[in-house]
């Protein structure tokens, strides 16, 4: 940019040819520093906020995953419980009194 901002009127034409640049991106670079956004702390910082984004997008995805496992184990377990229970009532067993257990051991 430099360079560019140190040619002469017809020059950067030219400079912009042999650099593969086009004026677009040359203009784009002189908003940004003009803005102050060109300064290599403030490209980090976004960077790194860029890339604490894409973290913890990832790490949102893998809860969501591991919810949708749990969830479908715990249908898994209350299905069982249900089908437990009703197996107890046939055969006359009472599910939710421990006496029961107790006194089936003695």
């Amino acid at each position: 940019m430099r360079e560019a901002d140190a040619c002469a009127s017809g020059e950067q034409g030219a400079l912009l040819r042999r650099e593969g640049i086009y004026s677009s991106l040359l203009a784009n670079w002189r908003r940004e520093r003009d803005r102050g956004e060109y300064d290599t702390a403030a490209r980090r910082e976004r960077t790194q906020k860029a890339r604490d984004a894409k973290t913890a997008v990832a790490r949102i995805a893998e809860l969501e995953r591991e919810i949708r496992k749990l969830r479908r184990r715990l249908e898994r377990a209350e299905l069982i419980r249900e089908l437990q229970k009703k197996a107890a009532g046939l055969l006359g067993w009472d599910p939710v009194s421990p006496e029961t257990d107790a006194s089936d051991e003695n």
